[in-house]
């Protein structure tokens, strides 16, 4: 291996113990040495996405988050909620690393072809412990970035760009024809608003916020509702009307938004029923929880007829049922259109350390939209 390579290097470990503290911190770790067919990258950007908040910061109380250590090596504690304890039970004391995605340099190659052919190359990667200055990965698993291509525009190529694909996917698989989002004015949801426009697909894009919809109606969206509205349940029916969605993916999670657009599909199809069933209309209304923005139990106030469903949607479970064929052609879309379609925006960039400032943990654990941060390990 190259000798300018060190032997040990920080990793960002997240560690729940049993008395109910949250202890995150920047762990040395071996530098691994790439077996025949893998290589070793220098990870140069990586992105906090909700899915990672969820490892890194757990149920934590972001209220009682305090920082001790170094300013090189910096320890972050919080403390967990007594009643969320129990779902922390697989993890309590074990140190482990964070972040699923991320892009770098190749430093060190094994000796197959494949992995000689990536050496000095910068490559996207996912495969966990991105929160790492070093991190080895099979050459096959790999994304060779195009010519010209940073490590921070191609950070984010994975997770986001291919559940916003999926999502459009699955609408089609399942024999929707238009499609609702939540969140909208996220870094995803701006990309899903992309491939619909360019692919001509119905979207209802449902944000919390007036500027959010500001933002959206700016990159050219046409149906765009505010939950904050008063008149929200009329905007979204209108919109459902027009665009005839039956299918919707909501990241929030928690509260009534979910049975509220069940709500609305049931009254936009309504508006051209030729009979009344006392079962409601036989059009299957089908909502999809991805993530949890919205800390509250998901309520469900059954005013939508009997023909609905209700369920938990992820990524990793979608692609392994279609397939690698089809998930390689997914892929190849995004490498293909990484900086239009599936640009990514950061609100900061961080070192590993000023990830765990409590300003910092501050800025991104609310998982706010605008509030994207990338780390890039070589600081």
């Amino acid at each position: 291996m190259n000798p300018s390579i060190p032997t040990t290097a920080l990793q960002l470990r997240s560690l729940v113990q049993a008395n109910g503290t949250l202890q995150i911190s920047l762990e040395l770790s071996p530098v691994p040495t790439p077996g025949p067919d893998e290589v070793l990258i220098q990870v140069q950007a990586t992105p906090i996405n909700p899915s990672d908040i969820g490892l890194l910061l757990g149920p934590a109380d972001l209220s009682t988050v305090q920082v001790t250590g170094t300013a090189e090596r910096p320890v972050a504690t919080a403390s967990i909620p007594e009643r969320a304890m129990p779902g922390m039970a697989a993890r309590l004391g074990q140190s482990m690393p964070v972040g699923n995605e991320g892009a770098g340099l190749v430093v060190a190659a094994g000796a197959s072809p494949a992995a000689q052919a990536l050496l000095g190359r910068t490559v996207a990667v996912i495969g966990g412990a991105m929160y790492s200055q070093y991190r080895s990965m099979p050459a096959a698993q790999c994304l060779p970035l195009p010519p010209g291509t940073t490590a921070a525009e191609g950070a984010s190529c994975f997770v986001n760009p291919l559940t916003a694909l999926s999502m459009v996917e699955t609408m089609k698989r399942e024999g929707h024809t238009a499609l609702v989002h939540t969140a909208a004015a996220s870094n995803l949801g701006q990309m899903l608003l992309k491939i619909c426009q360019k692919d001509g697909v119905g979207l209802v894009n449902i944000v919390r916020k007036p500027e959010q919809a500001a933002l959206l109606r700016e990159l050219g969206a046409q149906y765009v509702c505010d939950s904050s509205a008063p008149n929200f349940m009329a905007e979204l029916t209108d919109a459902l009307a027009a665009t005839g969605a039956t299918i919707a993916f909501d990241a929030t999670g928690g509260g009534t938004l979910a049975g509220q657009i069940l709500q609305c599909m049931e009254a936009a199809i309504n508006r051209k029923a030729k009979e009344y069933s006392r079962y409601g209309s036989a059009v299957h209304k089908q909502v999809y929880l991805y993530g949890h923005l919205d800390t509250r139990p998901t309520e469900v106030h059954r005013t939508f007829g009997m023909a609905w469903g209700m369920g938990g949607w992820l990524l990793f479970p979608f692609l392994q049922k279609i397939g690698e064929e089809a998930t390689q052609a997914l892929r190849q879309r995004v490498a293909a259109e990484l900086k239009t379609t599936f640009a990514s925006h950061y609100a900061r960039t961080v070192s590993l350390a000023g990830a765990l400032s409590a300003e910092s943990i501050a800025f991104y654990g609310p998982r706010n939209t605008g509030a994207k941060v990338l780390i890039d390990p070589s600081l």
